[in-house]
C-alpha cells in the first residue's frame, strides 16, 4: 500500500487494495464534500468553540441535560442571528503562510512574498 491514502473518493480504495477488500471498505465510509476553501473549516472551529466557552463550561450530569443545553445555545444564536466576521483574506493567508510555501511543495515559490 502507499505511504498515503487519497481518501477524496471510493477510488483511492481501489487503487491500494484488493476488490473485495476496497469493496468491504467503500461499504463502511459516507463520503460529504466540503468546498475546496477551508475558511469554512475556521468557522466552525469558531462555533464549536463559542459553544465550550458559554455552553460546555461546566459538568452537566446528564445526556438529555447536555442535548436540551447545546439545543438552547443554538437557537439563542440562531435567534440573534449571530455572525462570523470572517477576515482572514487571500492576501493575509499569503504574509502569514509566506515562509511555509517553499517547504510545501517547491513549485510555490512564485507565491512567496520577497
Amino acid at each position: 500500500m502507499q505511504d498515503n491514502l487519497n481518501t477524496h473518493d471510493v477510488s483511492a480504495f481501489y487503487e491500494n487494495l484488493p476488490a473485495d477488500e476496497a469493496w468491504a471498505l467503500a461499504q463502511r465510509f459516507e463520503f460529504h464534500f466540503t468546498p475546496r476553501s477551508a475558511s469554512w473549516l475556521n468557522m466552525i472551529e469558531i462555533e464549536f468553540s463559542a459553544l465550550a466557552r458559554l455552553c460546555l463550561d461546566r459538568r452537566i450530569p446528564t445526556v438529555e441535560q447536555l442535548e436540551t443545553e447545546i439545543l438552547a445555545f443554538f437557537h439563542d444564536r440562531e435567534s440573534r442571528q449571530v455572525k462570523i466576521n470572517w477576515q482572514f483574506s487571500i492576501p493575509a493567508a499569503r504574509r502569514k503562510l509566506n515562509s511555509h510555501y517553499e517547504a510545501v511543495h517547491p513549485d510555490n515559490t512564485k507565491f512567496k512574498i520577497t
